[in-house]
């Protein structure tokens, strides 16, 4: 670099500077073309996406816009024409059958039903997947690892494997045909993802705050309490979303192990398939009243679900 300067002080032509060990290209140099990916995924903000998008998104609800509009049309038109019908005739439209089905105790013992067995289970199987996730992540214990291994075994293995076994093991102990042992079926084939999805998010907690919480003389429930739950708030989210949603809908499980007593929506608007043709009015509105509750409770937490789901991919 000095000779250079003294060279350009001197009036002298300074020598060439060393060759760019970067490599990058000149001025005249023709740009990179982009990879193919590369400007699908760039042109994936555009307008044309965007309307393409919205386009199949109101495809994809005119089933739920159907079962709507056949919720609110009375049983003789609801067999004698279609849902679309309404848009010509207009007056149809009635919150008779509505009316009609919150005054069913059936219809209505099985919305609680189902309520009782959905809320318990989403609360045991969050809260017991939890504290064994923690377990598993940061407390070190003697065949940890096997544990582990064997949670992850149970992620294959499928309901109908377990259903004879569970229904023998429930009729023993007085279980069998009541919400309690519907529950308990729940919760014990959803705790394997949750201590498997847990498990991970904690692992990607930072070491070094959990041994600072340690020096600072905080105990391991108190940790998990106070620190790692508030950090894991989305996934654990995510977990409640899941399973809540997974419970509400099930009809194999309440099929099997609930009676008419214990029986949740699902089961109960399955008895009125028998005779679909008559019962049009009661299916619909009886299938677009459980599933708003499932749609409000995953607005409620949509936030922190989409955050649970992306948060894998953050890290």
């Amino acid at each position: 670099m000095t000779s250079v300067l003294g060279a350009a002080a001197r009036g002298a032509p300074a020598a060439d500077p060393p060759d760019d060990p970067g490599g990058g290209p000149g001025d005249g140099d023709p740009v990179p073309r982009r990879p193919l990916a590369a400007r699908l995924v760039a042109r994936m903000g555009g307008p044309v996406v965007r309307i393409v998008l919205t386009a199949v998104a109101v495809f994809w609800l005119l089933p739920v816009l159907g079962l709507l509009v056949a919720s609110l049309r009375p049983g003789e038109d609801g067999a004698r024409s279609g849902w679309w019908t309404v848009f010509t005739a207009p007056a149809q439209l009635t919150l008779a059958n509505y009316a009609a089905l919150l005054s069913d105790g059936v219809v209505l013992g099985s919305l609680w039903n189902t309520v009782l067995i959905a809320v318990p289970s989403t609360v045991l199987v969050v809260a017991i997947g939890a504290l064994a996730a923690y377990a598993l992540a940061w407390i070190e214990f003697p065949g940890r690892d096997w544990v582990l291994i064997g949670v992850v075994a149970l992620l294959v293995v499928p309901v109908q494997v377990a259903l004879i076994p569970v229904a023998r093991l429930l009729g023993g102990i007085g279980l069998y045909g009541s919400v309690p042992g519907v529950v308990l079926f729940h919760v014990a084939f959803g705790l394997p993802f949750a201590v498997f999805l847990l498990r991970n998010f904690f692992a990607g907690i930072p070491r070094d705050l959990l041994e600072a919480a340690r020096m600072d003389g905080g105990r391991e429930l108190r940790i998990f309490w106070r620190l790692v739950l508030p950090i894991s708030l989305p996934a654990v989210a995510s977990l409640a979303v899941f399973q809540f949603l997974w419970v509400w809908n099930d009809l194999l499980v309440g099929l099997v192990f609930a009676d008419e007593s214990s029986a949740p929506i699902t089961v109960a608007l399955r008895s009125q398939l028998r005779q679909f043709g008559g019962n049009v009015d009661v299916l619909a509105s009886g299938a677009f009243l459980s599933m708003i509750v499932p749609l409000a409770v995953f607005f409620a937490f949509q936030r922190h679900f989409v955050q649970g789901v992306l948060a894998g991919t953050t890290r």
